[in-house]
């Protein structure tokens, strides 16, 4: 196992921050247990949701199972659904072309880094949920965390050391077989487990240490990450030595072969919708951490009688968290909805209708199931007419956008570059803003068309193709 924590890309760290990794590790070791002499064996099971790409889960088997036809492994963890969402997009793209996609969630397993991770991955929602809830710890401690604290260069070496602790899953994994990492951990936990063909690709538009994983190939979305990258500018006090180019490639937004395919079609009855006045068709995804629950109970109140007028159709996926509905419900004393709880082939059947058909009333979706939850969103946008998100993994989504207030201030930049691109509007983060940009969008009869039109344009010179150059990147290898 190489050493990826005194050393970052030529850059060497402190003793302090050496031996604080170090000590991360260790406490980890000591709650969760050392297995790193374990004989983790693998096998496949297929997932159903996501039966058209031909998709196999990597599971922990009582024998070892051989990878057949021309795999592509998607390396991930469950944060949110972002990751997932990205990770699906990765297994369409290499389904298209013509690969095998394979699914390791490293967060699923009975494995000490798993432990590790699931323990991480729970005191980050906890401390979503408390800034939505306490200005004070927004300000003072959860907005710097995620611009300032997690941009430093040091911060990659504790991440380092702990991955670490997920290189035992990986002993019969086959070490040349091309790997894209839709987190950081998955993709320093490949490089120490000595596969060769790792792609890195980079979630957010604001650099960041956290993203490093020195050995892979990083891949970012955009020209302002791939400067950022570049010149790790800012990771630090002094200069740092920056990322070189064989290591470091732009290639446009991760999105899903589905979503793209037929996306000129998709705008055309966007556009087809608005100029003959049929319902606004609005998309919201409610995280599941809670956090931004205020605001979307202001935009629901708010659209409401819009909907009984006939000038919006309202979609909440409220993803695996039925709790949120039940509270969204509570607080406005009850909601004429259709619902669409652990529904999901109704859900799809539905989808196909209204693509051609019409389309009135508020509609929940729920599902228990993960990728249920998750491509529920991927089933609506192409027949929606604006999605209404945060700026987080779907900023960069081929869809008119509407952006709330961002969880954490690196999703900042993803609402600039929505904007600036032309296909999204500003981040609205008062209730009050973001309630009037929704009657700016349904009253202005323009700016949905002009929308569609610049997502036409970002398509046709490559901008949403990301996800495809991550899969030849992964195959070719360094």
């Amino acid at each position: 196992m190489n050493d990826k924590t005194s050393v970052i890309f030529g850059n060497e760290m402190t003793k302090k921050t050496i031996k604080g990794a170090e000590k991360s590790k260790r406490k980890f070791i000591k709650e969760f247990g050392n297995d790193s002499n374990a004989d983790y064996k693998i096998g496949f099971e297929d997932i159903s949701t996501l039966d058209f790409l031909g998709a196999k889960n990597i599971v922990f088997s009582e024998n070892n199972q051989q990878f057949t036809g021309k795999p592509v492994i998607v390396g991930n963890i469950r944060m949110g659904f972002g990751h997932y969402r990205i990770s699906i997009a990765m297994a369409s793209a290499a389904k298209a072309l013509g690969y095998t996609p394979y699914w390791l969630d490293l967060a699923s397993f009975d494995a000490t880094g798993s432990k590790m991770i699931r323990k991480q991955n729970d005191m980050y929602s906890l401390a979503s949920r408390i800034s939505q809830k306490s200005k004070l710890f927004n300000k003072l401690v959860w907005e710097p965390l995620n611009s300032e604290g997690f941009k430093k260069i040091s911060y990659n070496a504790k991440d380092q050391k702990n991955s670490e602790l997920l290189v035992p899953i990986f002993k019969h994994i086959d070490k040349d077989i091309p790997y894209i990492a839709t987190h950081v951990w998955p993709s320093q936990a490949a490089i120490h487990s000595g596969m060769t063909h790792v792609v890195n690709a980079i979630p957010d538009n604001w650099p960041m240490g956290l993203h490093l994983s020195e050995g892979a190939i990083h891949t970012v979305q955009t020209p302002f990450a791939y400067f950022g990258y570049k010149t790790l500018r800012g990771f630090d006090k002094k200069p740092l030595k920056g990322i070189p180019e064989s290591d470091l490639k732009m290639v446009g937004c991760f999105i899903d072969h589905e979503l793209l395919v037929n996306l000129e079609e998709d705008n055309k009855k966007r556009r087809e919708r608005v100029h003959n006045n049929k319902p606004i068709r609005i998309l919201m995804t409610v995280g599941g951490a809670g956090a931004g629950f205020d605001m979307y109970l202001a935009m629901v109140k708010h659209l409401i009688p819009l909907v009984k007028e006939k000038k919006v159709a309202l979609f909440i996926n409220f993803g695996d968290h039925l709790t949120v509905y039940d509270k969204l419900v509570k607080k406005l004393n009850g909601i004429e909805s259709h619902n669409f709880f652990n529904q999901y082939e109704d859900l799809v059947k539905f989808s196909k209708e209204i693509r051609d058909g019409e389309c009135e009333g508020i509609y929940c979706i729920y599902n228990k199931n993960i990728f249920e939850a998750v491509y529920s969103t991927n089933l609506l946008m192409p027949v929606s007419d604006l999605l209404v998100t945060k700026p987080s993994e779907l900023a960069y989504y081929p869809i008119p956008k509407l952006f709330m207030r961002h969880i954490g201030g690196h999703e900042v930049y993803g609402a600039v570059n929505g904007q600036e691109n032309g296909d999204s509007t500003p981040e609205c983060p008062t209730k009050k803003e973001v309630c009037e940009m929704l009657d700016r969008v349904i009253s202005d009869k323009e700016l949905i068309p002009h929308l569609c039109d610049r997502i036409d344009y970002l398509k046709k010179i490559g901008h949403y193709d990301g996800a495809y150059e991550c899969v030849k990147l992964a195959v070719k290898g360094k």
